[in-house]
């Protein structure tokens, strides 16, 4: 456990940084010791995972320490070391996702199908409603694209479409009515929009 130190205001720590960068060993000390509790506290909570606040403090404090000479003190250096911890268990925790997971059933692939969440739309229906968005009339289908599938918020599919916020909301308003009466329709006749050519 560590100690409990007095509080330093973030002048302090980030005239510690900036005097860390520029080679003072010291700095480096007191700029660790004053901001470790504070890392630590973050990233077992942003991992929620106290066993690994350890390895994910030295983590960060390895990538700080690393990137110190970068540091011009724009920010304080509470807040950029915190925004590096915040890049340090997101990294640990796509690459916990990305590791595979022992399991002692001897049917793994029966415990695969399993762990499947059930009544999600599969490949097939994936398909079919991807061929429904591409039946949309052009500003639908690319407002539709823009925010519900690639996640853009309005204002920035905006940009990119160079058209007002109110009317990349309505484009996508009228696409999900669209589709929605397509979806409605028996799945043999014809949608009622053609597709758009582009």
């Amino acid at each position: 456990m560590i100690p409990a130190l007095p509080a330093v205001t973030d002048e302090t720590v980030t005239a510690w940084a900036l005097a860390a960068a520029g080679g003072d060993t010291e700095a480096v000390d007191r700029f660790v010791r004053a901001l470790q509790r504070d890392v630590l506290r973050y990233v077992a909570y942003l991992a929620d995972d106290a066993q690994a606040a350890d390895d994910l403090a030295q983590d960060t404090f390895l990538r700080a320490l690393t990137a110190l000479h970068r540091f011009e003190g724009r920010s304080s250096a509470r807040v950029w070391l915190l925004s590096i911890a915040r890049r340090a268990v997101a990294d640990s925790l796509r690459g916990a996702a990305r590791r595979p997971r022992t399991d002692g059933t001897a049917d793994w692939e029966d415990a695969a199908e399993r762990a499947q969440p059930a009544g999600l739309p599969g490949f097939d229906d994936g398909v079919a409603l991807m061929h429904l968005v591409e039946a949309l009339p052009r500003d639908r289908r690319e407002a539709f694209l823009l925010t519900q599938v690639y996640g853009l918020p309005y204002a920035d599919a905006a940009k990119v479409v160079r058209c007002p916020v109110g009317t990349i909301r309505s484009r996508v308003a009228r696409a999900r009515l669209n589709l929605a009466e397509m979806m409605a329709d028996e799945p043999d006749t014809t949608p009622r929009y053609a597709p758009a050519v582009a």
